[in-house]
C-alpha cells in the first residue's frame, strides 16, 4: 500500500484481515510514526480492531522505507491523494512520484493497481511512466484500475461486503491476480469482524466486473458525480418545498420508493462535502471539457451546492435578526457522521462565515475536534453538546451525528440563552422540538 490515508489504511487493513501479507508506506513521517507506535491517524469505525488484529498476527506492517515496501509487494496499490488544482483538475503529481518510485526500485515483476480516484486515461500515463523510468531494470509491469467505493463511516464493511468489485485490466494475467487477491471476499470466506460473533447476514456474493482501464477510471467519477447530482436535486426541490409549504422529506420518501431512482442521497441539507464528491465532480467536469463534451449539467450541480451554506445562513440571520456579537453553538464539524474528516466539510465553511460576521462560536463534534482546532482557532471547542449550547442564542446542527438525536433536549433548552435550533440536516422532528419549547427551523420543511 503506497499511501496510508482513509483508502490506503482501510484497504491494507482489510486485505490483511482476509489473509494477505501487507506492507504500508507513506511519505508523511508523522503519520507513519503514529502507525508504527500502534496508533491510527484517522477515525473509522472498526478499523482499529482490524489493524490491531493484523498487527498481532504479523500480517501488516508500516514501513518508512518506500523502496523496501515496493520490493516486498507482488501487487502494489497506489492509494495517494489526488487533490484538486486551482482550475479543478486532479493533481496527479503524487501518482507520478509513485510511478517513478516503483519503476526505479522494483527488482521483480509487479502488478501496479490504481486505487486512487483518477481521471480516465491515467492508466495509460502510468504505464508509460513505468516503462520510461524502469527501462534500465528490465522488470515487467502490469497496470490495473480498481476504483474504491468506500464510504467514510462504513468503510470496513463496504470493503468486506461490497455490492461490486470493479477491475480495469488490459490482460488476463492481471485479472487473474486481482481475482486471487479478492477471492475471500468474492467467496465470502473470511472471519468477518463487522458481524462477529453472530455472522454475516445472508446475501448475494459481490459482482465481479471486468472492464478496460479507461472504463474503470470513468466509472468512479461517473458514480460520484451522479450521487452529487442526487443531493443537489434534493436541495433544489427542498427550496421549492419551502416556498410552497410542502415537506421535502415527504416528497423524497415517495420519490425514492421508485426503484428506478432509490432513496439514498436524496437528502436536503447543507450540501455535499468531504474529499471525494467535490473534487471528483470538478475533475469530471474538466475532463469532459478537455474532451469537448458539454457537462453544464454538473456545473449546475456545483452551483446549487455552493449556495447551500448561504441559504442556511439566511435562515440564521432571519431568526437572530443580528448575528454580530451573539453566541452560536454548532453541533458537528465532520462532513458526515462516523468520521473525523473535515476536508471540504460544510460545517467548517459555515463556521468561518459566522466568525466573519462577528458571531461568537462554540462547537462540539464527537470525533473531529482535534482536526478542526488548527483550522478554527477562534472557536470555543466544548467537551459536550450541552456545554457548547450553554448561553447560546442559537444552536445549529451541521452534521447528522445520531448522538445528537438522543440528547437531553430539555436540559439543552434550559442552558441556552434562547431556545432556538436551526437544523441544517433535518435530523430532528419539528413537532417534537416544538413540544419541548424550541423555536425550530430546518431545510425544506414547514417551520
Amino acid at each position: 500500500m503506497v499511501g496510508t490515508g482513509y483508502v490506503g489504511l482501510v484497504t491494507g487493513g482489510c486485505l490483511a484481515e482476509i489473509g494477505h501479507e501487507v506492507v504500508c508506506t507513506d511519505n508523511d513521517a508523522a503519520k507513519l510514526q503514529t502507525l508504527q507506535s500502534g496508533g491510527l491517524p484517522i477515525y473509522e469505525p472498526g478499523l482499529d480492531a482490524v489493524i490491531s488484529k493484523a498487527r498481532k498476527q504479523g500480517r501488516v506492517r508500516f514501513c518508512s522505507n518506500p523502496a523496501e515496501a515496493v520490493e516486498a509487494g507482488d501487487a502494489i496499490f497506489i492509494c495517494v491523494g489526488t487533490p484538486p488544482l486551482p482550475n479543478g483538475d486532479a493533481d496527479l503529481s503524487a501518482i507520478d512520484h509513485v510511478a517513478r518510485l516503483i519503476a526505479t526500485e522494483a527488482r521483480s515483476p509487479k502488478l501496479v493497481i490504481e486505487k486512487s480516484t483518477v481521471p480516465a486515461q491515467t492508466g495509460q500515463e502510468l504505464m508509460r511512466a513505468l516503462s520510461v523510468y524502469g527501462r534500465k531494470s528490465g522488470v515487467t509491469f502490469r497496470v490495473a484500475s480498481n476504483p474504491e467505493f468506500l464510504r467514510e463511516g462504513t468503510a470496513v464493511e463496504d470493503f468486506l461486503h461490497p455490492d461490486r468489485i470493479v477491475v480495469g485490466v488490459e490482460d488476463e494475467a492481471a485479472e487473474r491476480q486481482l481475482k486471487e487477491i479478492y477471492k475471500p471476499v468474492l467467496e465470502r470466506k473470511f472471519n468477518c469482524p463487522v458481524h462477529a460473533p453472530s455472522g454475516c447476514p445472508a446475501g448475494p456474493a459481490p459482482a465481479w466486473l471486468v472492464t478496460t482501464i479507461n472504463s474503470a477510471e470513468l466509472i468512479k467519477h461517473a458514480s460520484n458525480s451522479f450521487l452529487a447530482l442526487k443531493i443537489s436535486y434534493a436541495n433544489m426541490v427542498a427550496d421549492l418545498a419551502e416556498r410552497l409549504g410542502a415537506d421535502i422529506e415527504e416528497v423524497t420518501r415517495a420519490v425514492g420508493m421508485d426503484p428506478r431512482i432509490g432513496r439514498s442521497f436524496l437528502n436536503a441539507g447543507l450540501g455535499f462535502g468531504g474529499f471525494c464528491l467535490p473534487k471528483d465532480l470538478q475533475a469530471f467536469v474538466h475532463l469532459a471539457e478537455r474532451s469537448g463534451v458539454d457537462f453544464s449539467l454538473l456545473k449546475e450541480v456545483e452551483k446549487i451546492n455552493r449556495k447551500r451554506i448561504e441559504h442556511f445562513l439566511e435562515k440564521v440571520r432571519r431568526a437572530l435578526w443580528v448575528v454580530k456579537g451573539k453566541r452560536i453553538a454548532v453541533l458537528g464539524l465532520a462532513f458526515k457522521p462516523n468520521t473525523d474528516d473535515i476536508r471540504f466539510a460544510p460545517a467548517i465553511d459555515l463556521i468561518a462565515q459566522l466568525l466573519a460576521e462577528g458571531a461568537l462560536v462554540s462547537a462540539y463534534d464527537p470525533e473531529a475536534m482535534e482536526k478542526a482546532r488548527p483550522v478554527l482557532q477562534q472557536v470555543d471547542f466544548a467537551a459536550s453538546a450541552e456545554e457548547a449550547a450553554k448561553d447560546a442564542e442559537a444552536l445549529l446542527i451541521a452534521t447528522e451525528w445520531p448522538q445528537f438525536r438522543q440528547l437531553n433536549w430539555e436540559r439543552v433548552r434550559d442552558v441556552m440563552a434562547r431556545p432556538l435550533v436551526l437544523d441544517a440536516r433535518n435530523l430532528l422532528s419539528a413537532p417534537e422540538m416544538k413540544a419541548r419549547g424550541f423555536e425550530y427551523y430546518s431545510m425544506g420543511r414547514p417551520d
